[in-house]
């Protein structure tokens, strides 16, 4: 029985339509090197994607592989309520040295979801012990993903992922998101003065009062198909926010670590929130770790004698894991050592030419789009129309299949193509990736 037999026979995958796998059957990988996958038959896949954007630094990094080692030997697992160790001190001390200024304290998770699960109970918390127990609703954008746990899924907007489970969650306050690429204004993402802001405005007109904190992933709506919108909506949401007695989290779990061109993409927009979510890029990809971050605002409205009832209950068993931290801490060593953000920029500089000389007259790409290194081409029926493709023919799905067999995963969002690389890839790695994807749309939609 082949490994690919038994898989099926025992494992129920993520994010998946088990039945697919009838006719593309798990691709067994046994090693991994820089932006390569290697499977157990020898096939060599290009991870374009980064593993679900969480590989910032190549598979197998030496630094950050050489850290984890280290820590193997040493301590591998400490309770973390009454007990701590270096490593998570040390790694807090250098992230307040990174982020906006004033966020400087860190609340320890083990994924994304269980970050913005804690941010949203802490801003809930906080509120009602301020003062302002009216304030118990949560606002976020249409089009949003902040996870799959209920408070998470409630915070996020797409159908695809939460119109099932709809009865079980929270009654949040959607606003319209900004839309770019299909701008009921009639302006452009680089040229506008975020109109659709009015959305927002009327939202918080109505129900500013009752609501604790709005969440955002910040410039880039990620998993509705790498969506982006400009900085200034950021600034006016943060003064908003701050005139309505609402806290702002930031969801950075996909943007952080340099992905769009800044350390945080909080920092194009030059604002603080009051609460960040920090995951994938934080260990490079190495383990689940996630930090939930705020101001000593915040947190002093915890802090009473125990009898008062305000302490923040709210517990993972593997907060702050040692191995995590030493992850963490060797991304931080690649980016102190080396110049991560100056290359990723040079390699972004170098993928957008490419990828518009490559794809730019193509009749069914409507939009491509950028910011850093993370670039999407979104597929469309016309491109004067911007019509979409009918979602049963699952065009991005038929394309990820081909691009599969030329040694590429382009696991596609929808009918939008995105490459999300490790900030490390080389030229000629993203060039060979933009000629497998012309391939693959190539077969699949014709020249």
């Amino acid at each position: 029985m082949r490994l690919e037999e038994k898989d099926l026979a025992y494992i129920w995958h993520p994010c998946s339509q088990m039945k697919d796998y009838e006719t593309l059957p798990p691709k067994i990988i046994a090693r991994g090197q820089g932006v390569y996958l290697y499977d157990i038959d020898g096939n060599e896949y290009m991870d374009i994607v980064s593993s679900w954007w969480c590989n910032l630094l190549g598979h197998c990094n030496p630094t950050i592989s050489k850290r984890m080692q280290a820590q193997l030997d040493t301590l591998e697992h400490v309770i973390f309520a009454n007990f701590s160790h270096e490593g998570a001190i040390q790694l807090c001390e250098e992230l307040a040295n990174l982020l906006p200024k004033g966020l400087t304290k860190f609340n320890f998770s083990d994924n994304g979801s269980a970050s913005v699960e804690c941010a949203l109970k802490m801003a809930f918390q906080y509120q009602n012990q301020i003062g302002r127990p009216e304030k118990q609703r949560f606002m976020c954008l249409t089009n949003g993903y902040h996870g799959e746990t209920m408070g998470a899924l409630s915070v996020g907007t797409m159908d695809l992922y939460a119109k099932l489970y709809q009865p079980m969650l929270m009654d949040t306050i959607r606003i319209e998101a900004p839309d770019c690429y299909r701008c009921p204004y009639g302006r452009t993402r680089d040229s506008c003065s975020c109109e659709c802001f009015e959305k927002a405005e009327a939202a918080f007109a109505q129900f500013a009062q009752e609501t604790a904190a709005m969440i955002v992933e910040p410039l880039l709506q990620g998993s509705a198909g790498m969506r982006i919108y400009p900085p200034l909506y950021l600034e006016k949401l943060r003064d908003l926010c701050t005139k309505q007695e609402v806290l702002l989290i930031a969801d950075e779990i996909a943007t952080g670590f340099g992905r769009t061109g800044k350390m945080f993409a909080c920092e194009h927009a030059g604002i603080t929130p009051d609460i960040i979510c920090l995951s994938k890029g934080l260990t490079g990809g190495y383990l689940p770790m996630s930090l939930t971050v705020t101001t000593e605002t915040i947190y002093r409205a915890f802090y009473a004698d125990y009898r008062e009832g305000k302490a923040f209950l709210h517990s993972h068993t593997y907060s702050g894991n040692p191995l995590g931290c030493a992850a963490a801490l060797a991304v931080l060593q690649v980016f102190r050592e080396e110049p991560i953000l100056e290359e990723a920029q040079a390699n972004a500089d170098y993928l957008s030419a490419q990828m518009q000389k490559a794809f730019g007259d193509h009749p069914h790409v409507g939009e491509i789009r950028s910011i850093g290194l993370i670039h999407a081409i979104e597929l469309v029926k016309t491109k004067e129309t911007k019509e979409a493709f009918d979602p049963n023919l699952r065009m991005g799905y038929q394309i990820y299949r081909e691009a599969l067999e030329l040694g590429l995963v382009l696991r596609p969002l929808g009918d939008v193509l995105y490459f999300n690389p490790p900030l490390t890839i080389k030229w000629e790695e993203l060039k060979k990736a933009i000629q497998q994807t012309k391939e693959a749309i190539k077969r699949v939609l014709g020249e």
